[in-house]
């Protein structure tokens, strides 16, 4: 892997993430999170000239990395809407779905996003800039209640409560416009020793709720069963354990809460096969780029 190949966003297991998906020269495949193409290009390069491949991405930014190929078909709309626009396009089964989730290297890069906890800068944090919610209405409009929920279930912090009353007594004097006024605002819950580590958790709680990120991820995950064919394969690439969680209990269960249910003696019946075990980057990867530290592989295949 070579970084400089890959400018605006160096792709994350990317052998590991494509080999799960089991090419066959002349399938249909989907890469629901395009960003720099580093992982179409990689399915593009093991497809046929009668394969085909469909991107999603969100993200404005990321159409200038559309690759131009006959194969390749790149469509600006969330993963959401999976199901609904491969239709449009007169695609009702495909032969695997890969996932990358999670913020690209550009979007932390870019200052003005404010996904970056290194750099000061709006408060926006929307995957999809057209998007009316971004991080300063979250910020300045959610009640204390919401932004204590918000702090606990997708930051996982246990001050969350002390957070949340700390924004909501701040605002009343003066908005919270950038990043810094938010970090200063916060300052007393960020030790020196730990502020990266907190800041990560309270900017992972704010860009979660922008994005609606779990609630896509189930969309997405419900919709590439139904679109699947027998046999096909499902690669998703987490990188925090509330997406994880959820892409393991899918894949094990087909569901996110609970267990399904059982017949009179005991069986029940789940649409995918989980293949393999956790794939996590070896050292040489993280050595390479720093943000795979954290990522987890898991691969699927429908029944």
């Amino acid at each position: 892997m070579n970084k400089e190949d890959y400018g605006y966003h160096l792709p994350v297991l990317l052998k590991e993430s494509v080999d799960g998906l089991d090419i066959k020269p002349d399938g249909v495949y989907v890469d629901v999170t395009f960003g720099g193409g580093g992982h179409s290009r990689e399915i593009l390069s093991r497809l046929g000239e009668n394969g085909k491949l469909f991107g999603f991405d969100q993200d404005a930014d990321a159409l200038e990395n559309a690759i131009d190929d006959p194969r390749f078909v790149l469509i600006n709309q969330n993963f959401r809407h999976l199901k609904r626009y491969l239709r449009f396009y007169g695609v009702k089964e495909v032969d695997g779905v890969l996932g990358d989730l999670g913020v690209s290297s550009h979007q932390f890069d870019v200052a003005e996003r404010g996904f970056s906890t290194r750099f000061d800068g709006e408060l926006d944090m929307r995957m999809n800039q057209n998007s009316d919610i971004s991080a300063f209405h979250v910020v300045n409009d959610y009640d204390e209640k919401d932004l204590r929920t918000m702090f606990f279930l997708y930051g996982e912090l246990k001050n969350a409560g002390a957070i949340a009353n700390t924004i909501v007594r701040s605002r009343e004097d003066q908005e919270i416009r950038n990043t810094d006024d938010l970090k200063r605002v916060l300052s007393r819950f960020l030790p020196a020793h730990r502020s990266a580590k907190i800041l990560a958790q309270i900017y992972q709680a704010i860009r979660i709720e922008v994005n609606q990120e779990m609630d896509v991820l189930r969309e997405m995950l419900e919709q590439s069963v139904e679109v699947l064919k027998s046999g096909g394969r499902l690669s998703i690439i987490s990188y925090h354990s509330l997406e994880d969680r959820l892409v393991k209990r899918f894949m094990k269960n087909g569901m996110f809460e609970g267990e399904p249910e059982r017949d009179m003696f005991g069986r029940f019946e789940v649409p995918l096969k989980q293949l393999g075990k956790l794939i996590i980057p070896t050292e040489e990867e993280i050595s390479v780029n720093n943000r795979a530290r954290s990522a987890k592989l898991r691969v699927a295949e429908k029944k």
